[in-house]
């Protein structure tokens, strides 16, 4: 469903939100290795979310990445729509077009009718959770591991 880039993009979204010190920067090195995922990948990762605008990334001795949109108003969709796109949502399984979600499939794909409505449930799931309730998640419950 989501790429494995996709998901250590949330997870290393969701560290930074869930930093303690809200205002400063959080290095590669420690999200990559608290989150236990390769560096070099980590950081095409991060360059992906900084180019979207969804982190801020500055170099030096206290450098790294921040959040620059609130984390109240950064959901998993919008990591999802930088990284990985809607594809998986937008497009049939089998032919691999647009599917159109306002008429009914008209026969073209076996899946549509069935997976049309699972296919809106998720994106409405994502679209709802925002970075800041994962993070408070996170915060509670110590012993979640990203």
């Amino acid at each position: 469903m989501l790429s494995s880039t996709c998901k250590y993009g949330i997870r290393a979204v969701i560290f930074i939100a869930a930093k303690p010190e809200q205002n400063t920067h959080t290095g590669l090195r420690e999200v990559s290795e608290k989150l236990k995922i390769p560096q070099p990948y980590l950081a095409k990762i991060l360059q992906i979310l900084t180019k979207k605008k969804i982190l801020h990334s500055s170099k030096g001795p206290h450098g790294g990445f921040i959040l620059m949109v609130p984390a109240s108003d950064l959901t998993l969709m919008d990591i999802i729509d930088a990284i990985d796109g809607r594809d998986f949502f937008d497009s049939c399984y089998i032919t691999g077009e647009k599917c159109n979600f306002d008429e009914p499939d008209r026969g073209v794909c076996i899946l549509h009718n069935d997976l049309r409505k699972e296919k809106v449930r998720l994106e409405k799931f994502f679209s709802s959770k925002s970075i800041e309730a994962c993070a408070a998640q996170l915060k509670k419950y110590p012993s979640i591991r990203l």
